[in-house]
């Protein structure tokens, strides 16, 4: 099957089916430049969608831990300004939070029209790590796909265009991952007892996103698969994606009213 891709909706996930490691045979250093010119033209268009004010863009990034979500997250912030850029991440439910319905916090944090919104896993934590770690019922967690379509069915009418991405690692990739961080200072506090306790389930999580990105891949808001076993491609990908969406956004500067050139004086 090509790699990356988009799923269509109706289409069932196995992930198994792709390639995690997959990098279209390029090396790191042609990966890295053709990063950099998708991140240019990103700012570019960036502003003119600040500017134009009319649309907003939300990239979902999920993945089970060590995928690189937060890699992925410096590589889009270092290429657009910030004025531009909101990001969010979604960790464990405030009490707050839990005393409403599961979407509460996810619709505060939809990027007004005229930003890019970058979410830190997203509402899909509650129909996958809910589920595995038993947190709700199932029939209360298979409720949630059909919620979940027609708040993105909701947004997407109000103009909101999603960018979701599940990037795609090994059990192997991410062993070595964990073992990188245990041995380096700079990054041991990222990790918990929770974070090896979640690596015994993997195929349970497995299983959760397999289903969450059949259910949850649909015309207004797709699934892509992104193999990101190699940081520099999957870098490229998900830059790709955006620079993508945007240009068939194709935002204008708004209409410059001549009036003002006489005001000047």
């Amino acid at each position: 099957m090509p790699q990356p891709v988009q799923l269509a909706p109706g289409t069932k996930c196995r992930l198994e089916d792709f390639d995690p490691s997959y990098n279209e045979g390029l090396e790191r250093e042609q990966a890295e430049a053709e990063t950099r010119v998708h991140c240019a033209k990103l700012d570019e268009l960036a502003y003119r969608l600040f500017a134009e004010s009319q649309r907003a863009v939300v990239v979902v990034l999920q993945g089970i831990d060590t995928s690189g979500k937060d890699g992925t997250i410096r590589m889009l912030s270092g290429g657009i300004s910030p004025q531009c850029l909101e990001v969010e991440s979604f960790k464990a439910p405030s009490a707050l939070e839990l005393s409403h319905d599961f979407l509460w916090r996810v619709h505060a944090k939809v990027p007004p029209h005229g930003k890019i919104g970058i979410f830190n896993r997203s509402h899909y934590e509650d129909v996958v790590v809910v589920r595995v770690r038993k947190l709700v019922s199932k029939e209360v967690w298979k409720e949630r796909f059909a919620q979940i379509n027609a708040f993105e069915k909701l947004l997407h009418e109000g103009r909101i265009v999603f960018v979701k991405c599940f990037l795609h690692i090994s059990r192997e990739e991410q062993r070595e991952r964990l073992q990188d961080r245990l041995k380096d200072p700079t990054k041991q506090w990222k990790l918990g007892p929770a974070d090896l306790d979640d690596r015994l389930l993997w195929d349970d999580f497995t299983a959760a996103y397999e289903e969450a990105i059949t259910k949850c891949s649909t015309p207004e808001a797709p699934w892509h698969i992104v193999p990101a076993n190699k940081k520099w491609y999957r870098n490229l990908v998900v830059a790709r994606l955006v620079r993508e969406t945007l240009e068939k956004l194709d935002p204008h500067f708004p209409p410059f009213d001549p009036t003002l050139l006489s005001r000047l004086t």
